[in-house]
């Protein structure tokens, strides 16, 4: 079970630091809450029942630093993530952000910005949908990477596109 002073993934929240409980009397019942502050968004708060099992189900430990080297060591053999219609692949790239699974999080981000590369190519952008799905996976994992790390967030893709150079040159 997490308690106060434990850094976690919340949902499609991001890194969260629990900072605590409190009892709030809800309908003349009281609830017990775990208290969640976003690492990278101080101004914001977030109450957890603590006996939801689906909500405290949607907080995960962060990654070790070994386990972020080896996702960054293994984008190269990441496979893309294929999809149907836009319909069909705006779901599914929607599931992927809401479940929060790094490995598919880290897929995802690969396949849009290769895809975004390969727009590029044909002078054309990336889709408007697909660009804001990619920022916010972005935004997930490199937050992860940044605080495992003890970088910035704005650190986190130039240390993997290094990694896929050297592996490159190797």
């Amino acid at each position: 079970m997490f308690e106060a002073g434990d850094t976690v993934i919340y949902g499609s929240q991001g890194v969260c630091k629990i900072t605590g409980t409190e009892q709030k009397r809800i309908g003349g019942k009281y609830v017990n809450y775990l208290v969640l502050h976003p690492v990278y968004d101080e101004n914001s708060t977030i109450f957890v029942p603590a006996d939801n099992e689906s909500l405290i189900g949607k907080m995960k430990p962060v990654l070790s630093e070994e386990e972020v080297y080896d996702m960054i060591n293994s984008i190269a053999e990441e496979e893309i993530i294929e999809a149907g219609d836009d319909n069909e692949r705006r779901e599914q790239y929607q599931r992927i952000i809401t479940e929060g699974d790094r490995h598919m999080l880290f897929r995802l981000i690969k396949t849009l910005y290769l895809k975004r590369l390969s727009q590029e190519k044909k002078g054309k952008k990336l889709h408007q949908s697909d660009e804001a799905i990619l920022k916010q996976a972005e935004k997930l994992l490199h937050n992860e990477f940044a605080l495992v790390l003890d970088i910035k967030p704005d650190e986190v893709f130039p240390l993997i596109m290094n990694s896929i150079e050297k592996k490159k040159i190797s």
